[in-house]
């Protein structure tokens, strides 16, 4: 004997209503901080769950993927590109500058053009990407390719929060210009529905930051 019509519904719905309620997400909070124990800005902090993080193409961050050359500076000094994006690099300034990067995951040259004139770079190597200016040698910023949905840089107090992280365990990758090694530091952190994580990186001597 079949169900009677509001059965068989109630039955659809029973059946569907799990599927429909939306997974367990985790916020973790990272505070990043040097051996000295100063807070650091400017660090690029990555969650790679490990479950996977799924197909970059359709990855959108909420800033924009612009390198700005502002008052004889890289503007932001770091700034965070999901993989295969093309970054804006504007130069804002009344003098021409000629950017260019020699980092192994992207070596190129945008030769001198001046300004509210714009070019542009797509990135399709996850990584660091150190940049200069040909013109003015003072002129350092950072591009840091991630291959992850979930990234953030810390504000002037050291932190980065990352929201909607599905829960269990993951991967904390963590990286800032100062750091005495060139390879970020990667950590495993247990994703609960809040998560508060410190981060102490070791940075090079004062005297030799911000060379590179």
């Amino acid at each position: 004997m079949r169900p009677a019509p509001n059965r068989a519904a109630a039955l659809l719905l029973a059946a569907v209503l799990p599927l429909a309620r939306p997974a367990t997400a985790a916020d973790l909070s990272v505070t990043v901080r040097g051996d000295d124990g100063v807070a650091l800005a400017d660090a690029v902090v990555v969650v790679r769950p490990a479950g996977g993080s799924g197909p970059m193409a359709a990855v959108r961050y909420s800033w924009p993927l612009t390198m700005a050359q502002q008052n004889i500076a890289f503007n932001p000094y770091v700034l965070i590109v999901p993989l295969g994006s093309t970054v804006a690099f504007p130069n804002r300034d009344k003098v021409r500058h000629h950017v260019y990067s020699f980092s192994a995951i992207k070596k190129f040259e945008l030769k001198l053009y001046g300004q509210q004139d714009e070019r542009t770079v797509t990135f399709d190597k996850p990584g660091i990407v150190a940049l200069g200016c040909n013109i003015h040698d003072s002129m350092i910023g950072f591009i840091y390719v991630a291959d992850s949905p979930f990234a953030a840089k810390t504000n002037a107090a050291g932190e980065a929060v990352i929201h909607g992280l599905p829960t269990g365990g993951a991967q904390v990758t963590v990286w800032h210009p100062d750091m005495k090694a060139k390879a970020p530091v990667s950590q495993p952190v247990s994703l609960a529905a809040t998560t508060a994580k410190i981060v102490v990186l070791d940075l090079r001597p004062p005297a030799a930051r911000h060379k590179h």
